[in-house]
């Protein structure tokens, strides 16, 4: 695919910028910022060789509807203060802009077009909406990864109109996840939690040829746990998963991958519980598994002592309640304890983990930080993501 920081003469093109904004919102007000941190070097990059820049995002699901509790206003104010630069939000309806009514002030370089997600035509993959938005610019960018696993008008379909370019984040973050899948420095390592298992048993069986150690942890465990034939009390889990965990069991042995999960847990009768530490014997009935316990926190840290990558995609345990965070905030210290010897490769992604680590303020310590949810882990699975596929089919 083609990247835009190897063109010339982007002075006074208009380019339309699909990124990935975003962000959590709670009262109008944005909780965290990662999203928006991320995108700045491509909007910089562009600033600098005089585009105007025209920004694609969305946030939420509004599902093809005007919701303005789903404005994109706070984000385009906050981007303002970050760039220094004054930017228009333009709400009108989208259909009625024109390229000829773009920038009429000369000195505008950034306008916002409202969440792309306020027209049904976006998640249909339209074709007219897609014409339209073409007409509008000269160029088009993609630097919105985290969005490239959907066949969306703003993702995949508008390259068939533009001359089309992949962002300096996507990129980025396609070299940081090629490291940890094809370019592998080994012992490699895999930590992967969250709440669902049928989710990521194709992903974890996707990385078993390739990895050393897989370590599952958070709710996705405690079916395993309860495979082991151990009770599991009223913990989340999935129902009818035995069939892909004993899969994912049949596939390691056969690629002399080992599978780590929880040899002993935190429990509590509720999640806003003080925590016991209990063996997998103990469980009781009306016990809730909310985290991992010592003896495999010392276990988890032994295996990234030997790793020479690490893929975190997930905590593992119930992090909002700082008495079930201690398992994740130890594998993070043990990763950045690593990482500051540079003696490991790390990549972290999820929106979980990214809060988990913002909380501990070592969002910086890490090698790669990936803001992307579903495309993360379908790349991860060996899906071609469309976005990716629309830009490598534009040369």
């Amino acid at each position: 695919m083609k990247n835009i920081k190897d063109q010339e003469n982007l002075s006074q093109k208009k380019v339309l910028l699909r990124l990935d904004l975003n962000v959590p919102l709670k009262n109008g007000l944005i909780t965290d910022e990662t999203r928006i941190d991320k995108i700045l070097p491509v909007l910089n990059f562009l600033i600098e060789k005089k585009s105007k820049i025209i920004i694609i995002s969305h946030v939420g699901r509004p599902k093809g509807e005007f919701n303005k509790n789903l404005s994109l206003k706070p984000i385009c104010e906050s981007l303002e203060k970050k760039v220094k630069k004054k930017i228009q939000l333009l709400d009108e309806n989208i259909f009625k802009l024109k390229k000829k009514d773009l920038f009429k002030n000369p000195q505008e370089q950034i306008v916002f077009l409202e969440n792309i997600r306020f027209y049904k035509e976006e998640e249909k993959n339209d074709v007219f909406l897609a014409k339209h938005l073409a007409s509008l610019a000269d160029l088009y960018v993609n630097d919105a990864f985290s969005c490239s696993h959907r066949s969306h008008t703003s993702i995949s379909k508008i390259t068939e109109f533009l001359p089309a370019y992949a962002g300096l984040q996507l990129e980025t973050e396609m070299k940081a996840l090629k490291k940890v899948t094809t370019e592998i420095k080994k012992p490699i390592t895999c930590i992967i939690g969250g709440s669902k298992i049928l989710t990521k048993t194709s992903i974890i069986k996707n990385l078993i040829p390739k990895f050393d150690n897989i370590i599952i942890v958070g709710g996705m465990a405690n079916n395993i746990i309860k495979y082991r034939g151990h009770n599991i009390g009223s913990s989340i889990k999935e129902f009818n998963c035995e069939t892909e965990i004993k899969e994912i069991f049949e596939t390691s042995e056969n690629h002399s991958c080992k599978i780590t999960f929880p040899e002993d847990v935190l429990v509590g009768k509720n999640v806003n519980d003080s925590p016991k530490v209990k063996e997998l014997d103990n469980i009781e009935n009306d016990d809730l598994i909310l985290d991992i316990g010592p003896t495999t926190v010392q276990k988890i840290i032994e295996i990234i002592k030997i790793s020479k990558t690490v893929l975190w995609n997930g905590p593992a345990g119930y992090f909002e309640n700082p008495n079930f965070a201690v398992g994740s905030y130890e594998i993070a210290k043990a990763i950045v304890k690593k990482n500051k010897e540079n003696s490991i490769y790390s990549v972290i992604g999820g929106g979980d983990t990214i809060a988990l680590i913002n909380q501990l303020n070592i969002i910086q310590d890490f090698n790669f930080v990936s803001t992307a949810g579903g495309a993360f882990l379908e790349y991860l699975e060996g899906k071609e993501l469309p976005g990716i596929k629309a830009l490598n089919q534009n040369v």
